[in-house]
């Protein structure tokens, strides 16, 4: 792959091509080096960058992964926003009953064994949340988790070692043995919808808390005297940040100041895309209530968010433009660093030997030209 510009994940390069083959990056050449491979032009106003990776995708397409909890509404999700270049994502399933959250468990799995998906694991936002930090998710199917649910979580951990199963918790409902125990059997935690005070998110950090799930969205605001789960998400260097980039969520001085205070590399994008991503669709339903799109912004008939109304090419355009980051930086947090949250960046987030060709190729505007999975 030959004409554009790359960014390796590290830095900008000019004239050098990609050695790709059988999926699978062999090495990067400087332009005009002898080599036995077909040669594909590319534009020589584009970029070649990592593919984007997002952690938190609830549907897209037209597809909520609730309503269809299966390998090929996994798929579908995976298909709809490979268009806005994003090569890796795990379908997440917010809030619900325990055998639809097994189902969903199961069929993203399946759905990331197939090769050339997309389809890196499983989401399950919920259901150990706080019922005090419902955002949209249903109160009824909020509860704490039991052995069969820890059993059956790690059992899936387990059973797909090349996939990624994570789970979004409050701290403050979570036992420390079963902390230690979802942790210990391969399930990645993040915490979110949650109430926690400072000190019990230091304790779920030790204890194998990896993350913070949509910093300061369902949590209490900072305040001087009673810190909660947003300060520590941004003075803890042990956790990882994801934030949706929509000025809507969130205003942009407070992440801003995220950016700030995190080391490098420890604040990523999401975009908890709901199914009128990718569609011209006004609205859509969840939990049999309607959800207005409106002006940028996905809501109940209350006003309460539910989900955003981006995708991960126009949250990159927002970090530059609404968080001031440069170029590099705002790929690197849709590419790189979600992929070192997921313990995925042996494969994904580099144009480097033995990474995979998992690639989008961008216009001089930022338009998603391609995208390689």
């Amino acid at each position: 792959m030959a004409g554009a510009r790359l960014f390796t994940g590290d830095a900008l390069l000019d004239g050098h091509g990609l050695l790709v083959e059988d999926g699978r990056i062999l090495d990067l050449l400087p332009a005009g080096a002898a080599v036995e491979a077909e040669v594909v032009r590319l534009p020589e106003d584009s970029l070649l960058a990592p593919g984007f990776i997002d952690a938190q995708v609830n549907g897209a397409g037209g597809v909520l992964f609730n309503d269809s909890p299966t390998v090929e509404s996994a798929l579908a999700i995976a298909a709809a926003l490979r268009r806005s270049g994003t090569v890796g994502l795990l379908p997440t399933l917010i809030t619900d009953e325990r055998g639809r959250t097994e189902q969903a468990t199961r069929a993203a799995l399946a759905a990331s064994a197939l090769p050339g998906s997309g389809v890196l694991g499983v989401h399950l936002e919920g259901p150990f949340l706080s019922p005090e930090r419902p955002g949209v998710h249903e109160p009824r199917f909020i509860r704490h988790p039991d052995d069969a649910d820890i059993g059956f979580l790690t059992g899936a951990a387990a059973g797909s070692p090349d996939a990624r199963v994570l789970v979004t918790l409050a701290p403050e409902r979570v036992s420390d043995e079963a902390l230690a125990r979802l942790s210990a059997g391969g399930v990645i935690l993040s915490a979110g919808h949650s109430a926690a005070g400072l000190e019990r998110v230091g304790e779920a950090a030790g204890l194998g808390l990896r993350g913070v799930t949509h910093l300061f969205n369902a949590m209490p605001p900072i305040v001087n005297r009673a810190p909660g789960l947003a300060l520590a998400g941004m003075q803890d260097p042990r956790l990882w940040c994801g934030v949706i980039a929509d000025g809507v969520h969130v205003h942009p001085a407070l992440l801003r100041l995220t950016l700030a205070a995190k080391p490098p590399g420890r604040v990523f994008l999401v975009t908890d895309a709901m199914p009128p991503v990718g569609t011209d669709a006004t609205s859509f339903t969840l939990y049999g209530r309607t959800i207005h799109r409106r002006d940028g912004r996905l809501e109940t008939e209350d006003g309460t968010l539910a989900g955003a109304d981006i995708d991960m090419i126009g949250a990159v355009r927002n970090a530059m433009g609404l968080l001031g980051v440069t170029l590099e930086e705002a790929l690197r947090m849709a590419s790189l660093y979600p992929a070192a949250f997921l313990g995925l960046e042996d494969r994904y987030g580099r144009l480097a030997p033995g990474h995979r060709a998992a690639l989008v190729l961008l216009g001089p505007g930022l338009e998603v030209l391609g995208t390689w999975v």
